[in-house]
């Protein structure tokens, strides 16, 4: 069994996903063990699902394919992924977009932070070495101004809290009430870094370069940002538990 799962939720991905998996599939990491790939497809219409199954025939045993019968929200599929990968036995359980904006050559590099003892590895865009490329100046401070805001309510320390390119330790996600997290969209990236944080895991900013998309559609709107605005404020009243223990009566 490999030690990494990398989940890459999609939807419409033809464009991009032969080529994202053709370039995870060929990284050779100084530490650990080859990548595999889990893409959790919400019903693509334009065929994602199908070159996956293509990709599967040149990579036997390390591309899997989760299908979904429609576009159930990024979080729903990250957890799907999350619950699979934990029920197969991998360590290390990754977040990354199919679209490049994540550069895949990162992924040891967050997966180092973990062995090296982090609970989280946030792939950071503005942590000292970090940046972003290709943005528009408006949602370069939309972006920046979120981080402020999510860690002057929550005081999450974290300098990317909305930031979706994560390696997580198995432990992490074991600890996590995967079936209590309430967001599905932007908000579930500060979801989960919240209830790490809370629960003792440490976490760890790795600076990257985020690149936005240039082929296919983004899926960011206006109401996720509406979502992880007041998502943020009703984190503090959740009750977060480890995911063995009960709640109180």
């Amino acid at each position: 069994m490999s030690d990494s799962l990398v989940i890459i939720p999609t939807y419409n991905e033809k464009e991009n996903i032969t080529r994202m998996l053709d370039t995870v599939m060929a990284l050779t990491p100084k530490r650990g063990k080859p990548f595999h790939v889990l893409v959790v497809d919400d019903g693509s219409p334009d065929g994602t699902g199908d070159l996956v199954r293509e990709a599967q025939k040149a990579h036997e045993g390390r591309i899997h394919l989760l299908e979904r019968s429609g576009k159930l929200g990024l979080g729903t599929a990250y957890i799907a992924g999350f619950k699979w990968g934990l029920e197969a036995g991998y360590d290390f359980l990754f977040e990354m977009d199919a679209d490049f904006s994540h550069n895949p050559k990162d992924l040891e590099r967050l997966r180092e932070a973990c062995m090296d003892g982090a609970g989280v590895a946030v792939g950071s865009r503005y942590t000292k070495g970090g940046g972003v490329s290709n943005w528009p100046w408006h949602r370069i401070a939309m972006s920046y101004g979120a981080s402020l805001y999510v860690n002057a309510v929550l005081g999450l320390g974290v300098k990317d809290p909305t930031a979706g390119f994560k390696c997580y330790r198995a432990e992490t996600l074991r600890t996590i009430r995967l079936d209590h997290i309430h967001f599905i969209g932007y908000a579930f990236q500060i979801e989960m870094k919240y209830n790490a944080k809370k629960l003792g895991f440490s976490i760890a900013e790795v600076p990257i370069t985020f690149v936005d998309r240039e082929l296919g559609t983004s899926k960011m709107s206006l109401n996720i940002f509406k979502e992880a605005f007041i998502g943020v404020l009703q984190m503090r009243r959740f009750d977060i538990l480890p995911a063995d223990a009960t709640q109180p009566s």
